[in-house]
């Protein structure tokens, strides 16, 4: 049972990713987005949870952008929690890319479709390692960052977030239930863009003002291998 599982493990049987979308002003400004007066969020499958040191894999013809995103890792599950219970269920922290096909994106919002295809294939969802909770002092003071072949694309505070993490989990709980090892994606910083076959993704989390990272992570990018529509062919 997921209850006697250690959080540590969480990339290997959490049920469900809960990404919350325009969380951050200047990003939704980049992609020609309005600003939400709301929060609202779209699922992602766990299958494309992707470990550290792994490859992200491009569906072959797609667009997909990079978007360096600050994870809560759900420790003590719950519904309808008051945003000044959110504490005490959420059991850590986890540094996470939302990759994202773009064009599926971009055809699925015309002709009125699910983002599903979009942010849901294999590999689209690189995660790093817990955090435990005790190692973040404050959630709103982080710095995300984000570098493709050395150069810098993301490099945002969580400050920025329009919705703060307390309301985030009251919200989402007022919908579904919050289970224990539940990731909930918080949102991007500006800066999203394309990664292509061959590149080297690295990214990390600071305390704002800090010289150090709290944890960084590297990733490679690849072909989606296999005979599928959007594999190259080649298995």
């Amino acid at each position: 049972m997921a209850s006697q599982l250690p959080l540590s493990t969480f990339p290997s049987w959490s049920r469900k990713i809960i990404a919350i979308g325009r969380n951050y002003a200047e990003h939704a400004k980049e992609l020609g987005n309005a600003v939400p007066s709301t929060p609202f969020f779209f699922l992602k499958p766990t299958s494309s949870f992707l470990t550290p040191n792994g490859a992200i894999e491009i569906p072959r013809g797609s667009n997909v952008h990079h978007e360096i995103e600050l994870g809560l890792v759900i420790g003590q599950p719950g519904r309808d929690i008051p945003a000044s219970a959110a504490w005490n269920h959420i059991g850590g922290y986890a540094l996470a890319i939302d990759c994202t096909a773009r064009d599926l994106q971009e055809k699925a919002k015309k002709e009125g479709k699910p983002w599903s295809t979009a942010k849901g294939f294999d590999t689209f969802t690189p995660i790093g390692e817990f955090i435990p909770k005790t190692m973040v002092e404050d959630p709103d003071n982080l710095v995300l960052w984000l570098n493709v072949n050395g150069q810098v694309k993301q490099n945002g505070p969580t400050s920025d977030m329009i919705f703060k993490v307390p309301e985030l989990v009251s919200y989402v709980s007022s919908i579904m239930n919050l289970e224990r090892g539940d990731v909930i994606l918080t949102g991007t910083p500006a800066g999203v863009g394309r990664i292509n076959p061959g590149d080297i993704v690295t990214c990390g989390v600071r305390s704002a003002g800090a010289a150090n990272d709290l944890y960084k992570m590297k990733f490679s990018v690849v072909e989606r291998p296999g005979v599928g529509l959007f594999g190259n062919g080649r298995v």
